[in-house]
């Protein structure tokens, strides 16, 4: 599936966050006077604290505070100038004493997000190349964005897949210069770590290969001087290596290090590193708190800090193994992660804890997959043995309780995280007042009762759903063979509530992409006709459009009903996996329904508009030109009219086979040059039985002067003899513009549905202008998307422009 656009993602995010502040879970306030690092007082409550990333408490370190507060008395609040041009008078200290810490060259920058901004532009040259852990911190990919835009050439592996990252690095050496490795040495979320040593095995066997490491997560607690985890394995830095850490979080003051074993490379940065050069330089109290703070960490203190915080996560994790709570990553940072599933259940479980006594934060997308929400809890010097303890009886008391409130067991949890499942079923659903039909069969459902809820829209009415399983089974290719599901959800009277069919099919990932992201994923099918692709499980299938879904919005069982659909589509995937649900073509915005996918664990995407004519009331000619607006006409009459006595348009039910493959190769011609909605190519058998069926009709267009050309083609279905439905459009592109004929297609399609009778046209996605101009009602869809995990999603965001 694609990468939600920029614009699109800002406002599922928007949603999502949205969502959990009226949870009361994000974007608090603290209300405390005075903080102590142990508690912290939300909505008029004392919670106990474990959100830091203080992990060694030092920010309320008493020495941290009397240099800050001496700084301020001696030199102000701020010295507001570029440090190209002058330090503050700390500066130098500070920098003399980060030096002795990692025995390297280094460079203050303000934080780490400016810091990435600084170095990597000025680090990765254009004949570089640069290979992203999907983990790696937002601001490091967000920087990448930078070189990308330069032409330097930006690839994404799988988190710690060396498998996968070795096959980019040999790929990356046949045109690159350098290649620059970008990950967390501890990462932020799940608390696991670089796989430091391997990647050092292949900086050997790879001369080409750099290392870039986001370190902010493992300072202070861990390493020589406290300067993280990648030192505590690599010891002394390489010049093939650039290092971030941190002056906040563990270190107690304000800004980042960057440690860089190359001078060169050191004086670039620093000489012109963009916000090095032209952002406001750390103010005096953040550099005196970190002068106090670096005398620590290089004193023997540190370690004893550093014992101090590992006793505790020891203790931890003694207790997280006695407990069946899904940590989703068993280690020794002070990050823990406890996988929730779906948004609703993190809800449920992070307000339970709130309730008695725990602040935790709740990892959410797109920070973690929509599906992976989770608890993270960070261990701090601040919290006592005595507090863990009482939080992990809280956690053991409440995930329980948690889950079944929101209809879910561990199992399916512990699945989502790839974790193995339990032998004993705990928790288990309660059993809706609804009953449930599942046919694999269009020939097993009542034909009325289908016609009466789903019929009139794209082709599936009954006898279009059967023509699809006909056609869409027993093929070579694998991307040609769907699986059909038909659900029927009635209450105990018999009363449909909700009505769908899905299909497991194979969909290209960059379906939906912009159009120069699929140009460049198709160069590599070349080679692999199936990279990039998966199986998606969807309402509706690849070939129709239009709101698959009936649902009685006035039964109240109806979100009831809805559970019971994906828990369906959670069963279907267990037998046959697929790598994303998806739920389209909606056109009304329902904010209940909205809000409820949303805890679901799904988001919501923009799909290509879609075009219907309703109502339709041709007579003839005249009066259909009159129906247009002016500007419609206008078009009628400069675009379509002079063209018409050029072609010669049939309407035919059947051809034979030469016309057949020429009808295909016009489809292939239209399939290849719009990748605007990039799927896999229809069988041409498809062609073959709308030519067998009573259903379909071809309208073909022919040059006057040669009627033997084929120039056109809108293949066209009969659903319910009330709507008149034009699938596959094919093209001659030289006549497109010679004669207009793409839109003399769309204009002969709406007269032949007036003369039959029909009393709707659906247009379907795509080239919605055009059939504006022609009179047509253009409605804006989106789909809701659950995806197993982001890789996909930041895949090809690295690809776009």
């Amino acid at each position: 599936m694609a990468k939600i656009k920029h614009n699109n993602f800002i406002n599922t995010v928007n949603e999502v966050i949205n969502n959990a502040r009226r949870q009361n879970i994000v974007h608090l306030y603290a209300e405390d006077k005075k903080f102590s690092g142990r508690l912290i007082k939300i909505n008029g409550k004392s919670l106990f604290h474990f959100g830091t990333t203080g992990y060694l408490g030092l920010e309320q370190d008493q020495r941290l505070k009397e240099a800050a507060i001496k700084a301020i008395e001696n030199y102000g609040t701020q010295f507001p100038l570029s440090k190209t041009y002058i330090s503050h008078p700390l500066y130098a200290e500070l920098e003399e004493k980060i030096t002795q810490m990692y025995n390297t060259p280094i460079i203050i920058t303000k934080n780490s997000t400016l810091g990435h901004l600084a170095v990597i532009p000025s680090a990765v040259e254009d004949d570089d190349g640069v290979i992203l852990d999907h983990q790696v911190h937002w601001s490091v990919q967000n920087a990448v964005q930078l070189v990308k835009s330069k032409g330097v050439k930006v690839e994404m592996i799988r988190h710690n897949n060396l498998e996968m990252l070795e096959s980019k690095i040999r790929e990356l050496s046949k045109t690159c210069n350098k290649i620059w490795y970008m990950a967390d040495g501890v990462y932020s979320m799940f608390g696991d770590f670089a796989p430091v040593g391997d990647l050092m095995k292949l900086c050997k066997e790879y001369p080409k290969l750099h290392l870039y490491f986001d370190d902010v997560h493992g300072m202070s607690w861990i390493g020589k001087n406290g300067t993280g985890y990648v030192t505590s394995k690599l010891g002394t830095l390489p010049e093939n290596c650039l290092l971030f850490g941190t002056l906040s979080k563990s270190f107690g003051a304000g800004g980042a290090v960057l440690a860089c074993s190359n001078l060169k490379l050191r004086d670039k940065i620093k000489n012109f590193g963009g916000p090095l050069t032209f952002s406001a330089q750390l103010d005096p109290a953040s550099v005196a708190a970190a002068i106090a703070s670096a005398d620590i960490h290089l004193s023997d203190e540190i370690y004893e800090m550093q014992k101090d915080l590992e006793v505790r996560i020891q203790h931890f994790n003694s207790l997280l193994m006695k407990s069946n709570l899904p940590l989703v990553d068993l280690n020794v940072s002070p990050v823990f992660f406890v996988g929730t599933g779906v948004p609703e259940t993190g809800y449920n479980f992070v307000k339970r804890l709130f309730d008695e006594g725990f602040f935790v934060n709740l990892g959410l997308f797109p920070a973690v997959p929509v599906k992976n929400t989770g608890v993270r809890i960070t261990i701090s010097r601040h919290n006592q043995l005595r507090e863990i303890t009482a939080l992990v009886e809280a956690m053991n008391y409440h995930y329980p309780k948690a889950l079944e409130d929101t209809q879910t067991n561990l199992n399916r949890v512990r699945k989502l995280f790839k974790l193995p499942e339990l032998k004993t079923k705990i928790d288990k659903i309660p059993t809706q007042d609804l009953i449930l039909q599942h046919f694999n069969s269009i020939t097993d459902v009542e034909k009325s009762l289908w016609n009466k809820h789903m019929a009139n829209n794209s082709i599936f009415d009954w006898d279009g759903l059967a023509f699809m399983e006909k056609v869409f089974s027993n093929n070579q290719a694998s991307e040609n063979n769907w699986e059909f599901h038909y659900i029927i959800i009635k209450d105990k009277m018999g009363n449909p509530v909700l009505i769908t069919f899905l299909t497991i099919a194979l969909w290209k990932e960059d379906m939906l992409a912009p159009i120069s992201v699929s140009t460049e994923i198709e160069s590599k099918r070349r080679k692999d006709p199936y990279y990039m692709s998966n199986k998606v499980l969807s309402t509706g299938s690849l070939l129709s459009e239009g709101n698959h879904w009936f649902l009685n919005e006035e039964h109240p069982k109806r979100e009831e009903a809805i559970q019971m659909l994906l828990t369906t589509m959670e069963n279907i995937d267990n037998k046959s996996p697929v790598e994303m649900f998806v739920l389209r073509d909606f056109r009304m915005e329902n904010t209940k329904l909205n809000d409820f996918l949303h805890k679901k664990g799904f988001i919501k995407i923009k799909m290509p508009d879609t075009a219907q004519i309703q109502n339709l009331n041709w007579i003839n000619e005249p009066t259909f030109v009159n129906s247009l607006s002016s500007r419609s006409r206008k078009h009628f009459r400069k675009d379509i009219v002079p063209f018409l006595g050029k072609v010669e348009v049939k309407w035919k039910t059947k051809t034979c086979k030469h016309e057949l493959d020429q009808i295909y190769q016009l489809y292939l011609n239209v399939k290849q040059n719009n990748l605007g909605l990039n799927t896999f190519a229809y069988p041409k058998n498809l062609f073959w039985a709308m030519n067998e069926s009573d259903l379909w009709e071809f309208q073909c267009i022919y040059p006057k002067d040669n009627q033997e050309k084929l120039i056109g083609v809108m293949c066209c279905y009969n659903n319910n003899n009330t709507t008149f439905v034009p699938v596959l459009v094919g093209m001659d592109y030289e006549y497109v513009t010679k004669i207009n004929s793409y839109r003399i297609l769309l204009y002969q399609t709406i007269k032949r549905a007036g003369e039959q009778g029909y009393k709707n046209i659906d247009f379907g996605l795509t080239a919605a202008f055009e059939k504006r101009k022609l009179g047509a009602t253009v409605f804006n869809t989106f789909a809701y998307v659950q995806a197993k995990d982001n890789f996909t999603m930041e895949l090809i965001a690295t690809l776009q422009n």
